[in-house]
């Protein structure tokens, strides 16, 4: 048993110095942040949501999370209660009332903004999180270290942490079916919404649409395309008959969140050791917690 013990030890010591070494280089890559002229988004029109809720469960399947029959998404009652994207469902309808049908109330999707500056990619120390060219902000779960600054970061209040997973936690938010548009696929939502409420397309195409719709029916929505600007503009634009801030959307600023938050956080990450090793230390204990428990589960 000794020896065990000592051949552990060793093999943490190996994985604390490699781990040093990655985290060091980690900390010193810039985080990659593509804005590229064709990147893509999605115009959603609240006015035309009925809150059939396909969205929520067609992103679940994409996704493999679990979920029952699609048929079981027609019960309204859960949209009596205000929700949020979590770790089980990385996008949710919710509903307000519409001052212009009584009958039809406006239904909101919610689900990560993707943001052309996103605030979780600056607040990210090890570059887990990225803006790649097609539009979307993804997490990276091999570089992930759980610090969950992008938690905090993020004006949205988006990412969300797996704490069912001690060993392997993980920061749940829609990825705008990265995998499935790689492939020339559209994202799930959009492809199973019945009334086309959602489009997706060119990010830059999407808002001269918006426009269009807005100058022909000036009497039926505000004139404002929510996330045309806001935070520096995302991926994901709005339209609506009420006011943003009546119907769930945050007051956020027009500049981009990071701010000059960013350039100073990398600068002082990618030379100070001590958070490195603090980060490297963390990794060793979660390899040997980890270990011990496998080790368990053989005994």
């Amino acid at each position: 048993m000794k020896t065990q013990s000592r051949r552990n030890f060793l093999k943490s010591s190996a994985i604390g110095l490699g781990a040093l070494t990655l985290a060091s280089d980690a900390a010193q890559a810039a985080p990659k942040n593509i804005l590229s002229e064709d990147r893509h988004g999605v115009l959603v029109d609240t006015t035309v949501c009925i809150g059939c809720r396909s969205c929520e469960w067609a992103c679940k399947k994409a996704h493999n999370l679990p979920t029952s029959d699609l048929d079981d998404y027609k019960d309204k009652a859960v949209l009596q209660t205000y929700r949020r994207p979590d770790n089980s469902s990385l996008t949710v309808v919710n509903e307000y009332h519409n001052p212009v049908n009584e009958r039809l109330p406006i239904g909101v999707k919610i689900q990560c903004m993707h943001c052309d500056r996103p605030a979780c990619v600056s607040a990210c120390i090890v570059g887990a999180i990225t803006k790649e060219e097609d539009g979307s902000v993804i997490w990276d779960g091999k570089k992930c270290i759980g610090c969950r600054y992008c938690i905090v970061a993020c004006p949205f209040q988006v990412p969300t942490f797996d704490y069912q997973k001690a060993i392997e936690p993980d920061i749940r938010k829609c990825d705008f079916c990265h995998e499935r548009t790689k492939s020339g696929t559209i994202p799930a939502c959009v492809e199973i919404c019945p009334v086309e409420a959602l489009i997706y397309g060119p990010r830059s195409e999407l808002i001269k649409e918006a426009r269009h719709i807005l100058a022909r029916n000036p009497d039926h929505y505000i004139n404002h395309i929510f996330g045309e600007y806001e935070v520096g503009g995302t991926g994901w634009l709005y339209l609506a008959n009420r006011k943003f801030i009546d119907i769930g959307f945050p007051n956020v600023a027009m500049k981009p969140a990071p701010g000059v938050s960013e350039s100073i956080q990398h600068g002082i990450f990618a030379y100070f050791v001590p958070p490195v090793i603090y980060y490297s230390l963390l990794g060793i204990v979660m390899w040997i917690s980890k270990r011990n428990a496998e080790t368990k589960e053989w005994e």
